[in-house]
């Protein structure tokens, strides 16, 4: 019967599934390798010993050897004396060095000059209103500008004038804040000496 073997022809195939997504991912545990470990582990453990192992951080012998007592200002005597190597320290060692001697055809020297080791009021107004032009000292003739350092106080002036007088090779007296005090009142010059000559112009009027 048609009917019947309708029933009985082949069915068609079916489709195939729809593809469907990727699984959610999923985190898996992966260990550092073990030779990364051990390395790791050695790097840190060396580190450690070294620390532990070594001397105290840093050699004093190479660096900066002020002791607390040498940043200490100066004990004086009463109401405190300034400490003249100090001011020579930060005001004129640059030019003049450490040890006195100048540069040589720059900047004239300190110690064995006649001008340092001579007239205590030369002393005071060079350093209250500096020299410039030529200068002659222990037989060199030198060519510069020493500014002035009449912005120090009477007994810094004092202070370092009496330094550089009893320093090194020098054994002159040393000079007293008054001495200062009385020629900045003495004198109204606001420009420096034009050189030895003029110093010495001032030393032959003797005021």
């Amino acid at each position: 019967m048609p009917h019947e073997s309708l029933l009985n022809a082949p069915r068609p195939a079916a489709p195939p599934p729809q593809a469907r997504e990727q699984s959610d991912p999923s985190e898996r545990s992966q260990p550092i390798p073990l030779l990364v470990a051990a390395f790791t582990l050695l790097m840190v453990t060396a580190g450690a010993a070294y620390i532990l192992l070594s001397e105290p951080f840093g050699q004093p012998g190479l660096g900066d050897r002020r002791t607390l007592a040498d940043l200490r200002p100066a004990a004086g005597a009463a109401g405190g004396a300034v400490d003249g190597k100090q001011v020579f320290a930060g005001n004129c060692v640059a030019c003049h060095q450490a040890n006195g001697k100048g540069l040589p055809g720059v900047f004239p020297p300190l110690d064995g000059s006649e001008w340092v080791a001579g007239d205590e009021r030369v002393v005071a107004n060079i350093l209250l209103h500096g020299v410039t032009g030529d200068i002659t000292v222990a037989g060199s003739t030198f060519k510069g500008a020493m500014p002035s350092f009449k912005q120090l106080g009477d007994a810094e002036l004092a202070a370092v004038a009496s330094y550089i007088r009893s320093e090194w090779s020098n054994k002159a007296a040393p000079i007293k804040p008054e001495l200062f005090a009385a020629e900045r009142k003495a004198s109204a010059r606001t420009a420096p000496f034009n050189g030895g000559d003029e110093v010495k112009a001032l030393a032959a009027k003797g005021g």
